[in-house]
């Protein structure tokens, strides 16, 4: 076949370029193990084809084998991209397959019907027509399925990767839950010690009676303070196993807070610290009472309880986010900050808040708690603990937070106080 000849089959195809993709379409359209391309549209569906046919006008067209060479390249690229495309729409390699196997027919039958019409021809003529095409469609499955494979393998990595960064991040979680739940054992055994401490004096004869009135207060304290670390405990093993559930109706955030900020002036006053809060006067807004009581009350208990001097401010605000109507909680304090956790997320300031708050409170395992002057007393044996579990408060936080798809950041400096925010929905799509 000369290459007038060759140049003239180029021609047809390239006249009956559209009836031929359409008679591509409608063959796929029919094949009933084919059900992908029917949701592409014609554009979509032809993606790299009309290319990949461009590169084999080319192949028929080239009058020497360089030229043939680099149209032959530039059609495996095409078929190449082609697999791609057909990989982000979902296809399967057999489909892919399929696909090319039809476009081949409909070619072949484009050549049986052109070669009627040839006089002259050479005894190879369309013999080697029909090598270049199949060549053509062998180079395309090769190609594409190639693509396929190397996408297959990439995603292959990036579930493996994606399932060992979960490990990790479980594990990580794991060892959280433990520094927890061994701080929460810690607690109640220290509590627990300072309760029989506090029994044994009472029962002591010896005891005078206005010591043990000072002991019968610091016992209804110690027991208030277990009676806490246990309820959050149990709020915590809730939430962890997903029982806990949202009720979202209307409230005065305002209102919450301001009463709030009230129960636990008292406390702030017997540790010499002010606590203000701040805001508009109301803040009408849809939410979980109980649950944003609790997140206010853990983070305000936790501000106070590692604060020595000075105090803390609670403050409120509306604001809106891209047109999302949202409301935030601030909580600060001027107590001993959080190493290295300025403006990480609570994820990763559990572990480090359950450290610090170890060097915070009194490191020894021992019952007997002991005054600055290292004597002890009414005040050294029976003193009862702080209200315990902050590794605890801020593990339920977290968990809150993310119940009420609400967000929480943690800024802080050592030694210079810490500042929690939570910034909330003010109303929640309905469901």
């Amino acid at each position: 076949m000369s290459d007038t000849q060759f140049a003239a089959l180029a021609d047809h195809l390239l006249a009956r370029r559209e009836a031929i993709l359409e008679n591509w379409r409608c063959a796929v359209d029919g094949d009933p193990s084919l059900s992908t391309a029917t949701a592409l549209a014609q554009k979509e569906f032809y993606d790299h084809i009309p290319a990949v046919l461009d590169a084999f006008d080319e192949i028929l067209r080239a009058r020497n084998p360089a030229q043939k060479t680099e149209a032959a390249a530039e059609q495996k690229s095409r078929a190449s991209e082609h697999g791609l495309h057909r990989w982000h729409h979902g296809y399967n390699q057999k489909d892919v397959m399929r696909e090319w196997s039809h476009l081949q027919l409909c070619l072949l039958d484009e050549l049986e019907n052109y070669s009627p019409r040839i006089s002259g021809t050479e005894p190879d003529a369309m013999p080697t027509a029909r090598r270049a095409l199949a060549q053509l469609c062998s180079d395309g499955m090769m190609e594409s399925a190639a693509r396929y494979a190397e996408l297959q393998q990439l995603e292959a990595i990036g579930r493996i990767r994606d399932l060992e960064n979960a490990i990790e991040q479980l594990t990580k979680l794991d060892q959280q839950r433990r520094a927890i739940l061994r701080r929460a054992v810690h607690d109640v055994r220290n509590s627990f010690g300072v309760i029989k401490n506090i029994s044994d004096q009472l029962g002591d004869d010896e005891t005078d009676e206005s010591a043990k009135t000072e002991y019968f207060s610091l016992l209804q304290k110690s027991v208030g303070s277990l009676h806490t670390l246990l309820n959050n405990l149990l709020v915590l093993t809730r939430l962890e196993a997903g029982q806990e559930r949202r009720d979202l109706r209307p409230l005065d955030a305002a209102l919450l807070l301001k009463e709030l900020c009230d129960s636990f002036q008292s406390f702030a006053a017997d540790r010499g610290l002010f606590l203000q809060c701040d805001g508009p006067p109301s803040l009408p807004v849809q939410g979980d009472a109980i649950n944003l009581q609790r997140i206010a009350q853990n983070l305000v208990l936790n501000a106070l309880k590692y604060t020595a001097c000075g105090g803390v401010n609670v403050t409120w605000n509306a604001f809106e986010v891209e047109g999302r109507q949202r409301w935030a909680l601030t909580i600060s304090d001027t107590g001993p900050g959080f190493q290295n956790a300025a403006a990480a997320p609570l994820a990763g300031a559990i572990e480090e808040s359950t450290a610090e708050a170890k060097a915070v409170e009194h490191p020894s395992e021992q019952t007997e708690v002991r005054d600055e002057s290292g004597s002890s007393g009414v005040s050294d044996v029976a003193r009862a603990p702080e209200p315990a579990g902050e590794g605890i408060g801020l593990a339920i936080v977290k968990r809150l937070c993310e119940l009420l798809d609400a967000t929480l950041e943690l800024e802080s400096e050592p030694g210079h106080g810490s500042v929690f925010r939570v910034e909330l929905p003010r109303y929640y799509p309905a469901d």
